[in-house]
């Protein structure tokens, strides 16, 4: 029988990847203020996100996360924020379009400000300092004063997820995700290269369609589906601090929510059965993701499922698998053949990213487009193995015209890094990459269904 769960029982439990707050007086009085501040998001909005989620986990549905490695202060700016989500309106576009599948818009976005590291310091010229950490804890330049942990950064990091939220908002109910604007989406250096016309293309076909709507009576006054999209936010719970101090009793239920973001993950390293954050988010009703990286056991997987979704509830858990492309043939099946077995109720979603990033020879890190795509294929190839359904994938992106992942339809070289390399922690594909990736996944899941529609018939 699972112990009594309150907001603060993670506090006396094992927690890693946390910064050294310099003064505990300071950090308490500050996540008391945040304690008193609005929700940034509503137990409903969480509802519907689950809801939409157990569709996906029972193949009604495919998942699509994707946003920034780590939020910045210095970057944030609506034009950012309006790009990143537009990529991710194309992606969705094209993914409904040729998967015929509904699409769950999820993003790295308003509150994906912390993370992990490898080390605790970092060691330059024989000074060694905190390890950067993400913007709502210290700064990035190998400074003492800006390296130091700062509760006050954790204010602006609430301040800047609230402006974020209401900004994704406006765009997403306001008009701007009308579907009658799919052919002003493309941005400018995107509609110029090889995938601008392969887009143009698919938005000519949808514009036909939705004339033919237009004369049947359906148009954006008449269907909000048309004029309006759902949009929901995501990232890694950290520090667990920041999102106690956000968690709320919903009114309507009595339910506990993380009210800092519509779903909350556990990252890959912080997953332990018995630590901090995997206590925390058991008790939130919020949906949840788990990393699962190619450590992680079959035997563990299952422990953390009963403890995380112990009731079996379709749209509660989505593992996110992130094996790397030489480690997915091996990591992942054993995994699902687990899942499948136990019959567990879980979404299960690709992230082809952190496990594929390699060093450039000349000092960049960075990230392979074909080895991205290529754990993708595994991952599609693991489930149709298995019988189960490929529910998801997860990008680190931006709308930015970036040169921070080599390959792709235009060709990132080496030497093409510098050019435009701007992230302040993980490489991320920029929006060609990710739209390019959107259409060879459109194409995987049109052949999915394909394949079974072809075995239904043949039943």
């Amino acid at each position: 029988m699972a112990r009594k769960w309150s907001p603060e029982g993670w506090r006396e439990m094992p927690i890693l990847q946390q910064p050294n707050w310099p003064d505990g007086a300071v950090l308490e009085n500050t996540e008391a203020r945040l304690n008193n501040s609005p929700p940034l998001v509503f137990a409903g909005e969480a509802r519907n996100l689950r809801a939409k989620l157990a569709e996906a986990c029972e193949g009604r549905g495919f998942l699509l996360q994707g946003g920034d490695c780590a939020e910045s202060f210095a970057e944030f700016h609506a034009d950012n924020i309006r790009d990143t989500f537009r990529v991710l309106l194309q992606m969705a576009v094209v993914l409904t379009y040729g998967a015929k599948l509904p699409v769950v818009k999820l993003g790295r976005l308003a509150g994906q400000f912390a993370k992990p590291r490898s080390a605790d310091t970092e060691t330059i010229d024989g000074v060694t300092l905190p390890a950067y950490r993400g913007d709502m804890v210290n700064g990035m330049a190998f400074e003492e004063a800006v390296r130091t942990p700062d509760p006050d950064r954790l204010m602006q990091a609430y301040s800047q997820s609230a402006a974020t939220l209401n900004l994704l908002r406006a765009f997403a109910q306001g008009g701007y995700a009308d579907l009658h604007q799919v052919q002003r989406w493309n941005l400018g250096f995107v509609s110029e290269s090889p995938l601008g016309e392969r887009y143009k293309d698919l938005a000519d076909r949808l514009t036909e369609t939705l004339e033919f709507m237009a004369a049947c009576g359906l148009t954006s006054e008449t269907t909000p589906q048309i004029r309006e999209t759902e949009f929901y936010t995501s990232h890694e719970a950290l520090l667990l601090g920041y999102e106690q101090a956000l968690t709320r009793v919903d009114s309507t239920s009595g339910d506990w929510y993380a009210c800092s973001a519509h779903m909350l993950w556990i990252g890959d390293r912080t997953r332990q059965p018995d630590g901090a954050h995997v206590e925390f988010l058991r008790g939130v009703r919020n949906p949840i993701g788990l990393k699962a990286g190619p450590s992680l056991e079959p035997d563990e997987l299952i422990r953390l499922i009963d403890i995380l979704n112990p009731d079996n509830e379709p749209g509660r858990l989505t593992i996110i698998a992130r094996m790397g492309a030489d480690k997915v043939e091996a990591g992942l099946p054993p995994l699902l053949r687990a899942v499948n077995r136990e019959g567990r109720k879980v979404l299960w979603a690709c992230d082809p990213m952190h496990g594929n990033t390699i060093k450039s020879n000349n000092g960049y890190k960075t990230r392979v487009f074909d080895n991205i795509l290529s754990e993708v294929s595994g991952f599609f190839a693991a489930h149709r193995a298995e019988g189960s359904h490929p529910g998801g994938v997860h990008f680190e992106m931006t709308g930015q015209d970036v040169t921070e992942c080599l390959g792709g339809a235009q060709a990132i070289t080496e030497e093409s890094l510098s050019a435009r390399y701007h992230t302040h922690c993980d490489p991320r594909l920029n929006a060609s990459q990710a739209l390019e990736l959107a259409f060879l996944i459109a194409e995987r899941l049109q052949a999915e269904r394909s394949g079974e529609n072809r075995y239904m018939q043949a039943s």
